[in-house]
C-alpha cells in the first residue's frame, strides 16, 4: 500500500470516527443561531437557524423564540452588538434584565450601550448551546 493510498485511508477512519461521536445533539454544537437587527423600525432577520422569530419588545429588547424547545434551561447563550456610529460607541448584547426570562421556548437578551441605556442595534448576532 503506497503513502498515499495509507494517508486515505487514515482520513476515512477518522471521518468515520468523528461522524460517529459528533452529532446535532453533541453540546459543541449550537442548537440555536440567529443574527438579526432593528432596521427601519421593524426587526429583520438576516440569517438563522431553529428560530421561530424574534420580536422587539422594547428598546434594545428582544425575545428570541426557538423553533425548537430545548430540553431545559441549563443552555447558555452568547451574543454580540454592532455599534451604530464608528466613534467606539459599544453595543452590548451580553445583558440580561432581572426581568428578562429564559426559558425553553425562547430567552430575552438587551442590547445596550457603554452608558448602560438599551438601544437598538442593525446587526445583533446570537448562538446558544446546550
Amino acid at each position: 500500500m503506497s503513502l498515499a493510498s495509507s494517508i486515505a485511508a487514515l482520513a476515512a477512519r477518522i471521518g468515520f470516527e468523528v461522524k460517529t461521536k459528533i452529532d446535532a445533539t453533541h453540546p459543541g454544537i449550537a442548537r440555536v443561531w440567529v443574527s438579526f437587527g432593528y432596521v427601519g423600525g421593524q426587526v429583520v432577520i438576516h440569517g438563522s437557524h431553529s428560530v421561530a422569530s424574534v420580536a422587539r419588545t422594547a428598546a434594545g429588547r428582544y425575545r428570541v423564540r426557538f423553533a425548537v424547545a430545548m430540553p431545559d434551561t441549563n443552555y447558555c447563550w452568547t451574543a454580540l452588538a454592532r455599534s451604530s456610529t464608528n466613534t467606539g460607541q459599544q453595543r452590548l448584547a451580553l445583558v440580561r434584565a432581572s426581568s428578562d426570562l429564559k426559558t425553553v421556548q425562547y430567552v430575552d437578551i438587551s442590547c445596550a450601550t457603554a452608558a448602560s441605556s438599551f438601544d437598538d442595534s442593525s446587526e445583533i448576532n446570537l448562538v446558544v448551546y446546550r
